[in-house]
């Protein structure tokens, strides 16, 4: 079958951003489950003359995961377009306005779960880069996809696997764009540059049991935590950096699972985060927590401390050629130039970093995981002509290097 009469059997143009965005709104591909979204764009990019692998990797203890590597072209460069078509769950169905996963339209917005966070980013990534492969079938260089059914979830079976599956397979990649819905209120508002990192600790003070009237007989571990919190949030972490803010520690739950009034507690329980600049590595932060806790205790605060594993560390992208690249492109569609960030929270980016250079840019994120989650159509159209834009950009510069 031809790519033409391929394409033809789709019941929606894939280079319309929309109703791609749509199609996959429509599929109920809640983390794990793939729900048919790969299988959508498997469709979709073989019919374009893309070489399509969906590979499945497991873990003892973890959900496998069905990803999606596609390719078009043979030659370096590699332009690799990243994302994900898992989503999380609805929440309280009841809740949503509209079905959420009906991808209804209604005055210029569609709904549904993951229609920012990202099958927006996706869907109109996908129809840039079929358009521009339409545009100019004979291109220097190639596109991939990167596509994980594992972001929303453990991580473990998802990109990072991917990854090392395609580099084995002597994959090599040049330059990265991952979709991710960084834009807080316009599409004009940022990219992301880099991402901090994440470490999550669990601190246990024990104390001894006793009777409120009697406290020389007891140990109340409550004195003990609070001692060894004041000490990890006595001073900054640091300063930040020039791309990155200070580190930052949150206590996120202290408990001591004690209703009584008149008993002293036998332990205080407390869990932490840490987001983290590129001044640290999890080692090194992990060390730094341990000598305040240390130093706080003396010899008189018997405590446990124990660090939750973490693939999340830190990453900056620096500023050059090829983020002037992809601001060039918001600018040129957007008439202002975007913001170079490292906010939020964790992404896939932090993997792809290993293998190329990686940025972040996608639509209005200002619903994900919300009730009523939705995107606005013109957002969508938009990123699909940036893209487009970069990628005919992107390709002109490497030919001419």
């Amino acid at each position: 079958m031809t790519t033409e009469r391929a394409a033809s059997a789709l019941p929606f143009d894939p280079t319309d951003p929309v109703a791609l965005t749509q199609a996959l709104v429509r599929c109920p591909s809640v983390t794990p489950q793939e729900g048919g979204a790969l299988a959508l764009l498997s469709a979709v990019l073989s019919a374009e003359g893309y070489e399509v692998h969906r590979p499945v990797f497991s873990e003892p203890g973890m959900p496998d995961v069905e990803n999606l590597y596609a390719r078009i072209g043979t030659e370096a460069p590699v332009f690799v377009i990243a994302g994900h078509t898992d989503v999380v769950p609805v929440g309280d169905e009841a809740a949503w306005t509209r079905e959420p996963f009906a991808g209804e339209i209604e005055n210029g917005i569609l709904y549904g779960r993951g229609a920012c966070d990202m099958k927006g980013g996706v869907g109109a990534m996908v129809a840039a880069a079929i358009r521009y492969r339409r545009d100019n079938p004979d291109a220097p260089g190639s596109i991939a996809f990167l596509l994980t059914g594992d972001e929303e979830g453990p991580a473990v079976n998802g990109t990072v696997k991917l990854l090392e599956w395609a580099h084995r397979r002597g994959e090599r990649f040049d330059h990265c764009i991952l979709g991710e819905p960084t834009n807080p209120a316009s599409m004009s508002d940022m990219i992301k540059i880099g991402r901090r990192g994440s470490l999550s600790g669990e601190l246990t003070v024990n104390g001894i049991q006793g009777h409120v009237g009697y406290p020389h007989v007891a140990d109340n571990p409550i004195r003990g935590m609070v001692r060894l919190l004041a000490a990890l949030d006595a001073a900054p972490l640091d300063t930040g950096t020039e791309h990155f803010d200070g580190s930052n520690l949150e206590v996120t739950t202290l408990d001591v699972g004690n209703p009584a009034t008149n008993v002293i507690p036998a332990q205080a329980k407390a869990v932490f985060n840490i987001r983290f600049n590129d001044v640290w590595t999890p080692d090194s932060l992990a060390a730094e927590i341990e000598r305040r806790l240390r130093e706080a205790a003396g010899n008189t605060v018997r405590y446990e401390l124990k660090f939750r594993p973490t693939n999340s560390v830190a990453f900056l992208t620096e500023p050059g050629p090829f983020v002037a690249m992809v601001a060039d492109a918001v600018e040129a569609e957007t008439g202002k130039r975007p913001a170079l960030s490292t906010t939020g929270g964790t992404s896939d980016a932090r993997f792809i970093k290993s293998y190329c250079p990686v940025v972040e840019y996608g639509v209005v994120g200002k619903t994900m995981h919300q009730i009523d989650e939705c995107v606005a159509v013109a957002d969508l159209t938009a990123l699909e002509r940036i893209t487009n834009r970069l990628l005919a950009r992107y390709f002109a510069v490497q030919h001419r290097a």
